[in-house]
């Protein structure tokens, strides 16, 4: 039996079987009023600018092109020693040039980012092409793909990325609009896994998402209305997880285009969760279960 005809089956029973568990707490977002008394952000980097040494280390590790590289003098290391001495070790590999520059002009360049003594100037990164990313995906015996819908926080996106890497996901679906770019920060939080997750860029949500369906896959959004709990939810299948933005969750017409809303409970006097911390939960259950064969 083809995906699409599991899916089918999947689908006509869960219609025929399905009760609602009442409304759970929104994982997927933020609390309202969250962000207040938050510290101010940083100035938004360039986006052909790479601080911390993570992002920049995996960046000369992969195909991206590293144009130049700066390191800080008086960094606390020697230049042969840990991560740094693996950054000078890779740019000299590589052939890219680098030079120690007073702390002062890293902390002119990085503008209030947490930089560790590292900056580098970098080609943007390369949105992956939509149908190669969904094509590979549904070659898999069981891919999953990440969909955001309208996360705006490079914070999350950067740390959903993470956690996309960690669990092997097959690519992260980012819409055009209401969306934040793969930029500076994006790929700091991201600890490197920007230069390994694919990340394409789609248009419209709900085409996009029955399109998926057609080639099999399982829509699964989070939202606060959930029709079951996040760990009684299959994920064994093909599975395209959503998660949605941080202060209004999923959309109407996206959540109209999932197969399962689930939720995440909640004990506590707090009603939502962070996006990423909620897609990271997700997305390890999705995982769990894979490896367990649920």
């Amino acid at each position: 039996m083809s995906f699409v005809d599991k899916r089918k089956e999947k689908l006509q029973a869960a219609r025929s079987s399905k009760e609602r568990r009442g409304n759970f707490p929104k994982p997927a977002g933020t609390t309202r009023g969250e962000g207040v008394n938050r510290p101010v952000e940083p100035a938004r980097l360039p986006e052909d600018i790479l601080v911390g040494r993570n992002a920049v280390t995996e960046a000369l590790k992969n195909t991206r092109r590293v144009n130049r590289l700066f390191i800080a003098e008086r960094t606390g290391t020697k230049n042969g020693d840990g991560s740094l001495g693996e950054i000078i070790a890779l740019a000299r590999e590589k052939k890219v040039k680098f030079e120690t520059v007073p702390r002062e002009t890293i902390e002119g360049i990085a503008s209030g980012h947490r930089h560790q003594g590292v900056i580098a100037y970098v080609a943007p990164v390369e949105y992956a092409d939509l149908d190669e990313v969904v094509n590979g995906a549904a070659a898999k015996e069981a891919p999953l793909l990440i969909l955001l819908d309208g996360i705006e926080d490079p914070h999350n996106l950067g740390a959903i990325l993470r956690t996309a890497d960690a669990v092997g996901a097959d690519g992260v679906l980012l819409p055009r609009h209401h969306s934040v770019p793969l930029n500076a920060t994006v790929a700091k939080t991201s600890a490197g896994a920007i230069e390994y997750v694919p990340v394409a860029r789609i248009g419209n949500i709900a085409q996009t998402l029955k399109e998926l369906k057609k080639k099999g896959f399982w829509v699964y959004g989070a939202d606060m209305d959930g029709d079951c709990d996040y760990d009684k939810a299959d994920f064994t299948g093909p599975v395209v997880l959503i998660i949605g933005s941080e202060g209004q969750g999923m959309a109407r017409l996206t959540r109209e285009n999932c197969d399962t809303i689930v939720s995440l409970p909640m004990a506590g006097k707090i009603n939502s969760l962070n996006a990423s911390v909620a897609g990271a939960i997700l997305m390890y259950e999705v995982s769990r279960q894979r490896r367990s064969g649920k």
